[in-house]
């Protein structure tokens, strides 16, 4: 499941129930009308639903692999499965491995004194998670002592947290990040922003390159069927093997 963030990964549409009474049927039709009203609005919701955990959001990326041509570009890119990422000058990578099953789980990206952790996770067809799990978070936070914010960010909620932790000398430090999510058909992107580009509003310098690098990525989820909220992990690319880091909780 998400990491920090637990899902309810039941995502079941549920039938209208149908219910037969024994009034007259020529009585007043104006029930029906109003079924049907009722009827049309739910296709509505359920449509503006799906464009928002499809592409409305997305519209300068991320992609998914079927919205975009690789071929059409000499771009050089990192394929790493189920995400694929485009590299930029003085960009450092590492990855975050489950060390009990060896399975990549994000990619750090470095630049400067910023970094954006990217993960990947299974999401439902038709539905944002986006809501549930901002709620999750924020209680999460406070629980650990922390401060949340929840601002406009560019894929709708972007959550401001700042996490006491304890430093390295033993005095209390401070975890200070962004969080924003990018769904698309059936995935959900995950991006994490900190270090120095974590504590500046909107995009610049470090922050605006780290951004950029988070709209290009294409994602590349396949047909399996998963549990919402389920990780997909990545692979390395053939003939690269980067340092990786223990994943973290």
């Amino acid at each position: 499941m998400l990491d920090e963030d637990e899902v309810d990964p039941d995502d079941e549409d549920s039938d209208d129930d149908s219910d037969e009474d024994d009034e007259d049927p020529e009585a007043d039709e104006s029930d029906d009308d109003d079924d049907d009203s009722a009827e049309d609005d739910d296709e509505e919701d359920e449509d503006d639903e799906e464009d928002l955990a499809d592409h409305d959001l997305r519209e300068d990326g991320p992609f998914d692999l079927d919205e975009v041509d690789l071929d059409a570009d000499d771009i050089e890119r990192l394929d790493f499965g189920s995400v694929i990422l485009t590299p930029f000058e003085n960009m450092q990578i590492q990855l975050q491995v489950d060390q009990s099953t060896n399975q990549v789980q994000s990619a750090l990206v470095m630049y400067e004194q910023s970094a954006l952790e990217v993960a990947l996770f299974a999401a439902p067809a038709r539905t944002s998670m986006v809501k549930e799990i901002t709620e999750d978070m924020t209680t999460q936070t406070v629980a650990a002592g922390g401060e949340v914010e929840i601002s406009d960010g560019p894929f709708g909620p972007e959550i401001r947290r700042v996490i006491p932790v304890q430093g390295e000398d033993g005095e209390q430090a401070y975890h200070v990040s962004r969080t924003w999510f990018a769904q698309g058909p059936r995935w959900l992107l995950r991006g994490v922003l900190m270090g120095e580009a974590a504590l500046t509003e909107g995009f610049e310098d470090a922050g605006e390159l780290l951004f950029e690098f988070f709209c290009n990525v294409v994602v590349r989820r396949g047909s399996d069927p998963m549990v919402p909220g389920d990780l997909i992990p990545m692979t390395l690319p053939d003939g690269i093997a980067p340092q990786a880091e223990p994943a973290t909780e």
